[in-house]
């Protein structure tokens, strides 16, 4: 039994940074090689560029990058076989490639066949899809190359079993939703046992603006079982160690890291992406308006476990109707994490507004318009501390509110990031009653008292919407699963809140356009897989 020791390189790329990304990739080989012998190390899709690269793919100057990257990683000459993700133009053809070097030289190159165009996914309007099988040789293995999607279809591995090979690497940059990990896992297991090979999946880890990679590499045997599971959501190299016999590789079993829990695991994918866009893009550190409510409360307890509370200020913003319960509990929460606490009061702003727009709003009766005055006072507020600060302005909205509209454009919605984007109200509870779990920062009042904006006297957010099981329920079916007006009314809801609910998603696609990003966790967010016209005559009732 021959040993074959293989390293799991769950990196953490910056998109467009080729030099960076090279670099990186010459680091990690050398830092590897220090600790241990090792036969091979395999980084993820697109390494070199980042994934999803976008249109960068179309620059001009890409093709020539590349080579630059590829050259310099040759030139490193070191003693292992990298395996290594980067796009690359061949007969003026981009293809999405999986390429082998060894002893300083590009000995094997895959073009990846399956070209996924759906949710977030567009990789058909840049790439070519190749269209035969790799395999080279691994310290006298047969080892055949594969790309991320070609693992969710039969046709690359039974094309690398007819080619000889004993043995797939799969290269990934395969996003989070929630419960990714069970079904890549299933995936895999069919196509080891179709293939009668093990299946080696290395993927990519970190925030890339609203989508998050968590990671999670694994070895899956002949029979489907899985043998080797790295963490979630961290950097890291993974080394797995398998045996050739000459006719197949067998795979110990080996370290299997936990996959996380649901709640567990959206926590984790919303504070990584919340990390890495903020320095990534090199903000000094964020501000957010901390209400006393629970979407700010939830929004607070992320940035202080993404970047440390010395890079985190709340700000409480009341009004009149601003309650004592609010004010204590905005406090309360900022002193149980650290966090710099200030409170301005938006009263003399309001007022002055008010008085400019006297003539404006004459013979006119009160309505939405003073609500959105007091959120839009807020914003000014937020915006001018980011401007002064450098820091990132967090917005707090929670999916269902995005959804129907329940927002103020150029007020709450003002800010650079919204981390609940894609998290329903009912989620936003279970998690904030999961990062009590692990210390108490979020005060009970905020999380059992009901739902307000406190923009107007006793508000409530059931006096304008459904009971948020409900509404988060009938959102989930017409926007997650596509489910029309008719055909959600048909499994027992009432049609008049359905009828409501479809009405606002639709007429409030203008607002989801202008929000700021936000962390998809779903397999529908509001942003890349999500594309409606803002005007249209379409009708969703069936």
């Amino acid at each position: 039994m021959l040993p074959l020791k293989l390293v799991l390189s769950q990196v953490n790329t910056l998109v467009g940074d080729i030099p960076g990304n090279t670099a990186s990739v010459i680091a990690v080989a050398r830092a590897t090689l220090d600790q241990c012998a090792v036969d091979a190390i395999l980084f993820p899709e697109l390494t070199l560029t980042g994934y999803p690269p976008e249109d960068l793919l179309l620059r001009p100057s890409l093709g020539q990058r590349i080579e630059r990257a590829l050259q310099e990683i040759q030139l490193a000459n070191l003693p292992v076989v990298l395996v290594i993700g980067y796009p690359r133009v061949r007969a003026g053809k981009l293809y999405n490639m999986a390429g082998v070097i060894r002893n300083g030289k590009l000995i094997a190159e895959y073009a990846k066949q399956c070209l996924p165009n759906y949710q977030v996914f567009d990789e058909k309007r840049y790439f070519i899809a190749g269209d035969t099988p790799c395999v080279f040789d691994l310290n006298g293995v047969p080892t055949a190359l594969s790309v991320c999607e070609d693992i969710w279809f039969p046709e690359p591995m039974a094309q690398a079993r007819a080619a000889g090979a004993k043995l797939m690497l799969n290269l990934n940059a395969s996003p989070y939703h929630q419960g990714k990990q069970q079904e890549r896992e299933a995936v895999v297991a069919a196509r080891a046992r179709e293939g009668q090979m093990p299946v080696v999946y290395a993927n990519l880890v970190g925030g890339q603006d609203e989508l998050v990679f968590d990671g999670g590499s694994i070895v899956v045997d002949t029979s489907g079982q899985t043998r080797f599971r790295a963490p979630a959501f961290t950097e890291g190299q993974y080394s797995v160690d398998l045996f050739w016999d000459q006719q197949q590789i067998s795979v110990p079993s080996q370290p299997l890291a936990i996959i996380p829990d649901n709640l567990a695991a959206v926590y984790q994918a919303l504070v990584v992406g919340m990390r890495d866009y903020v320095i990534k893009n090199r903000f000094k550190g964020v501000v957010l308006g901390l209400s006393g409510g629970i979407d700010s409360a939830l929004t607070l307890a992320m940035a202080v476990d993404a970047l440390g509370a010395d890079r985190v200020e709340a700000v409480m913003m009341p009004f009149r109707y601003t309650s004592d319960l609010s004010k204590n509990d905005a406090a309360d929460e900022a002193a149980r994490l650290g966090v710099r606490y200030s409170s301005i009061s938006i009263e003399p702003m309001y007022e002055a507004f008010m008085a400019a727009l006297s003539d404006e709003f004459a013979g006119t009766k009160r309505d939405t318009t003073e609500e959105n005055l007091q959120a839009r006072c807020r914003g000014v507020l937020l915006m001018a501390i980011s401007n002064k600060k450098g820091y990132l302005v967090l917005t707090t909205g929670n999916k269902s509110e995005m959804a129907v509209g329940y927002s103020t454009l150029y007020g709450d919605m003002a800010g650079g990031f919204d981390a609940l984007k894609d998290v329903p109200k009912t989620l936003v509870f279970a998690l904030s009653r999961y990062r009590n779990t692990i210390s108490p920062v979020i005060p009970e009042t905020v999380i059992s008292r009901p739902p307000s904006a406190e923009l107007a006297p006793d508000q409530k957010d059931e006096d304008s919407l459904p009971p948020y099981d409900i509404l988060d329920q009938i959102l989930a079916l017409y926007i997650e699963q596509d489910l029309s007006a008719e055909a959600i009314i048909a499994r027992g809801f009432n049609r008049e809140q359905v009828e409501r609910v479809v009405r606002l998603v639709d007429i409030n696609e203008y607002k989801r356009r202008q929000a700021p990003i936000g962390i998809r966790i779903s397999q529908r967010g509001f942003g890349r897989d999500r594309r409606y016209p803002i005007t249209s005559g379409w009708k969703m009732g069936d």
